[in-house]
């Protein structure tokens, strides 16, 4: 089962905008897709959020936007600065990757963030959400899945 952004967004929207301003904190991410072989790959990546969605930008027939072509999953990690602070704590997204070639959203998409053309454009749907933060001595891990509650799980880092 898979979500749109703006459904994620209207279901968790607390956990949603957490999410996305960690991600607008800085502009360099790590994106893992699946080779042929099935093994991960790892690729630098930025990340934008813009009408309502969330969306993955590529250079034309770049390895990761070919693994995605190919198989649209997906897991996206939040970079983590120097590793110092991290207020809003470490999050990822999987989930799946839809190319979108209509001339309208395109159009749409170029006029406003003005990326290098040609370009391949991805909208994400997302199928497991996660945050991980340290709070009072301890781990932790809010999860979000489509279609189910949202959990947070601690776990003592004290022994």
């Amino acid at each position: 089962m898979t979500f749109t952004w703006p459904e994620f967004r209207s279901a968790e929207p607390d956990f949603a905008e957490t999410v996305q301003r960690r991600f607008e904190t800085f502009p360099h991410h790590v994106l893992a897709t699946l080779r042929k072989d099935g093994s991960p790959r790892l690729s630098g990546l930025e990340v934008t959020f813009r009408f309502g969605e969330l969306w993955l930008g590529m250079m034309p027939n770049s390895r990761k936007a070919l693994d995605l072509l190919r198989d649209p999953r997906f897991a996206l990690h939040a970079n983590p600065g120097d590793g110092n602070t991290l207020p809003d704590g470490d999050v990822r997204i999987g989930g799946l990757a839809v190319e979108v070639t209509d001339d309208e959203t395109l159009g749409r998409f170029t006029e406003e963030v003005r990326p290098p053309e040609p370009f391949h454009l991805f909208r994400v749907e997302p199928t497991e959400v996660v945050r991980t933060w340290l709070e009072d001595g301890a781990l932790a891990v809010r999860v979000w899945h489509p279609g189910r509650p949202l959990r947070t799980l601690r776990h003592s880092v004290l022994g």
